[in-house]
């Protein structure tokens, strides 16, 4: 049976520029593409924008542009980000899309079709900045202003006809779901939150505005458009070509194998997302995962607050591999994190350029002079050499089960220490002392730069151009990369040249004052 691979990230709301919290969710989700890719999965990686709804019609008006127009220049900008960001992303869907509606109204005719639609009219409070509609329950009064508690932003009282999804139909369905499979919904605190919040009982959810024309028309009906969210969500089935399921891409990649999203859609991906597919008869995603936020001081960036951090700026001045190696270690995943330049530098300074890039710098070094350039020919492994090379093929299950329950964290520290081993290896082995027996010069020197072979396939998925600038050491292409390799003690071919390559990582001066 084929390996299958199917993640996306969420599609981006392209009202503004991109920001920190994008970049974050993108190279996470590509950390897991290019981990997949190299355990020889076939990957499926989506990433687009959500261009649809009120919020975007008002900006578009605010900017004097046609909607369309407002939105062909911003999300060529996140196109350009996923460039920028060097993802593998196999597509990249935007809602205006012709492919897009047809799978939206196809969605819709079958919702309606099962009888999970109704007409009838809407009273409540509605966030335009979230697009999202929220209870008495959830609002506050802040300085004379009606907001939302959980995400600060402003509501706005709103009367209109309007169709709904019978939500409260799948309340029980929705629980025995979510208790049936456990994992689908990570981490424990997020999956703690949706389950209190279904159980406090679901009301059935507004699923159209007529008060406003950007968005796809609904079925039989032009004076409504559909709700963003309801729009937005099947992003998933139509970059699948739905509802054609016996399209190749439907058939080898549905359910989805995780949908990464910030936890401030959870909801819409854990509660009304799952609600749609039950009511329309189509299998559920294996899994939705809510991250953590990047904070700019301790708040949640946005655009209203003035407090965005820019990717591009940092990638300006320190490097793109660097900004993913830190976001990928320096944040718990799951949590909310802090964007810290000294913590950056020192990541880059410690992690880097001391622990990777010297190891690499040293041992290539050291082989030029003294194995004549090459790999060397006659090796032969004492235990304290099997013991660090073993370690890898010893680990490799383990490891591949925690990427599969999102475990970043056991993963980048696995690495980190592992380049701990290795530079202390080869410091006590003290190769340049064995000049006199040369065969065990040869295996300290072969010993460490399958390390240095191994530590770049795994580090690949988190810095994919640094690992591949170490791999010229080798002359290894980035198509040689398989995760299985780890485990093969004797995979550079010995007596093969080797290559000088310039400093992976400089160190960034720092001032001590």
């Amino acid at each position: 049976m084929d390996k299958t691979y199917y993640i996306t990230t969420p599609i981006y709301y392209p009202s503004a520029k991109p920001h920190m919290g994008h970049a974050y969710s993108s190279i996470i989700a590509d950390f897991f593409a290019r981990f997949k890719k190299i355990d020889e999965y076939q990957v499926h990686f989506l990433t687009g924008t959500d261009e649809h709804g009120l919020k975007i019609q008002r900006s578009a008006e605010k900017a004097g542009k046609e909607p369309l127009v407002f939105c062909d220049k911003i999300s060529q900008t996140f196109r350009d980000l996923s460039d920028t960001l060097n993802l593998s992303n196999t597509d990249f869907i935007r809602t205006t899309e012709a492919r897009h509606k047809k799978t939206v109204q196809h969605l819709w005719n079958e919702l309606e079709k099962n009888d999970d639609i109704y007409l009838s009219n809407y009273s409540g409070w509605y966030s335009v900045s979230d697009e999202a509609f929220y209870n008495e329950d959830e609002i506050e009064e802040l300085e004379g202003k009606k907001i939302s508690i959980s995400s600060k932003s402003p509501v706005e009282w709103i009367e209109e006809e309007s169709y709904f999804f019978r939500l409260s139909k799948w309340e029980k369905p929705l629980l025995e779901y979510y208790e049936a499979n456990p994992n689908f919904i990570s981490p424990q605190s997020r999956k703690n939150e949706v389950i209190s919040f279904v159980k406090s009982g679901l009301k059935d959810l507004s699923v159209s505005r007529k008060s406003f024309s950007w968005g796809i028309p609904v079925p039989n009906n032009k004076n409504h458009v559909i709700y963003v969210w309801l729009d937005a969500l099947t992003n998933y089935l139509s970059a699948l070509n739905y509802p054609n399921t016996n399209d190749d891409l439907f058939k080898k990649f549905w359910p989805a194998s995780i949908h990464l999203i910030g936890k401030d859609i959870l909801r819409f991906h854990a509660v009304y997302w799952p609600a749609f597919l039950l009511a329309a008869k189509i299998d559920l995603p294996k899994r939705v995962y809510g991250h953590g936020w990047i904070l700019s001081g301790e708040e949640k960036m946005s655009k209203s607050k003035g407090n965005i951090l820019d990717p591009l700026e940092i990638i300006k001045e320190y490097g793109l591999d660097p900004l993913r190696y830190y976001l990928i270690k320096e944040v718990s995943f799951g949590n909310d994190g802090n964007i810290s330049q000294e913590r950056l530098e020192d990541c880059i300074n410690s992690d880097l350029a001391n622990n990777y890039g010297n190891l690499c710098q040293r041992v290539t070094t050291f082989a030029i002079k003294n194995c004549n350039g090459k790999i060397p020919l006659e090796v032969k492994f004492h235990d304290e050499d099997l013991l660090i090379l073993n370690k890898y093929k010893d680990n490799l299950d383990y490891i591949r089960s925690q990427i599969d329950n999102q475990n970043i964290n056991f993963y980048i520290d696995y690495i980190v220490n592992s380049l701990f081993e290795a530079n202390k290896y080869f410091n006590d082995q003290e190769p340049w002392k064995k000049k006199d027996n040369i065969i065990r010069l040869n295996t300290i020197v072969y010993t460490t730069l399958e390390i240095v072979r191994k530590i770049s396939f795994l580090l690949y998925p988190i810095i994919p151009e640094s690992s591949l600038k170490a791999l010229k050491i080798f002359d290894i292409e980035e198509k040689n990369i398989k995760l299985d390799t780890v485990c093969n003690n004797e995979y550079l071919t010995k007596g093969n040249n080797i290559n000088k390559i310039d400093i992976l990582f400089k160190k960034i001066e720092k001032n001590n004052d």
